[in-house]
């Protein structure tokens, strides 16, 4: 696959807890440079980052993140926020508690309601898969759908592991035609972004591609 193709998938994160402007505006210079579907950081930098970048690459930002276990109303606001301040793509942790105690019909309505919030603006849904069950990752594939999100999303990269092969072809067999996929977390390099790709996931949240292209 054409490392452009694989870059279009892309969306350059930088989510470090001391991520500085700086850093910030060399992610957003480099996401231009190689073409990436957007870049996704903290929402504190969201308003500069999209006047920054003044239409050139989509601004991604996460929302309940990355615990998930924020109020609804709270991540209702931060959704509001971020799109004020011109995020284009939202990406929301799911309460895992709730997961846990099956209160799914809460789970359904928190994203739907921030898909309501987002509008035509897209929303991902992050279920943290390496803290799920088969059955739970199932059951998140189904209510992401019934929700009526945009994307489900493996992995915050922040727990105890990020996305999997297994997942992927976990995720492609059970979410609805109309839900995309994102991989997340621990892609170590182009043959293993090619490999998500291939297994059905549309786009993939790294760095590491961005920086290996850049020390070739």
């Amino acid at each position: 696959m054409d490392r452009k193709e694989i870059f279009a998938k892309v969306d350059h994160t930088l989510l470090a807890q001391t991520a500085t402007w700086e850093e910030i505006r060399q992610i957003c210079d480099d996401a231009v440079t190689f073409a990436t579907a957007s870049v996704c950081i903290p929402p504190a930098y969201v308003k500069r980052a999209a006047e920054y970048l003044a239409g050139k690459v989509k601004v991604c930002t996460v929302i309940g993140f990355p615990n998930g276990y924020h109020t609804t109303a709270a991540k209702e606001f931060e959704a509001m926020d971020a799109i004020a301040n011109g995020a284009d793509e939202i990406d929301m942790v799911i309460n895992l508690g709730w997961v846990k105690e099956r209160q799914f019909v809460n789970i359904e309505k928190e994203i739907s309601l921030l898909k309501n919030v987002c509008g035509d603006k897209i929303l991902k849904v992050i279920i943290e898969t390496c803290l799920l069950t088969e059955e739970e990752k199932i059951k998140m594939c189904e209510i992401v759908t019934s929700a009526g999100a945009d994307f489900i999303k493996t992995s915050t990269g922040f727990s105890t592991s990020g996305a999997t092969f297994a997942d992927i072809k976990l995720f492609a067999d059970h979410v609805g035609k109309d839900v995309k996929i994102k991989a997340a977390g621990g892609i170590a390099g182009f043959d293993d972004a090619e490999e998500f790709i291939r297994l059905g996931a549309d786009r993939l949240g790294t760095s590491r591609l961005v920086t290996m292209a850049k020390s070739e």
